[in-house]
């Protein structure tokens, strides 16, 4: 092949790959929008805006809720780790 031929394929693939971008934006359009009247597909965040963050404080947790847990990698409380 040429370099011509290399270019031509090269264009025709290019234009392969541009039009199925297109159509997967629009499927992907018309999935996300749902047929009219429905809201399945939607997202329950606005478009644009940016998700709400929560902070978590920097003070420990009660003591209380830990009482029956193991400690990570050492087993429980009343035993030796081996």
């Amino acid at each position: 092949m040429s370099l011509h031929d290399d270019l031509a394929a090269v264009k025709r693939c290019l234009d392969d790959l541009v039009r199925t971008v297109g159509q997967l934006e629009r499927r992907i359009d018309t999935e996300r929008d749902g047929p009219p009247g429905s809201t399945a597909g939607r997202s329950s965040a606005r478009p644009g805006r940016a998700e709400e963050l929560v902070s978590i404080p920097d003070t420990p947790y009660r003591s209380e809720l830990w009482t029956d847990v193991d400690d990570e990698g050492l087993g429980a409380r009343d035993r030796h780790a081996p």
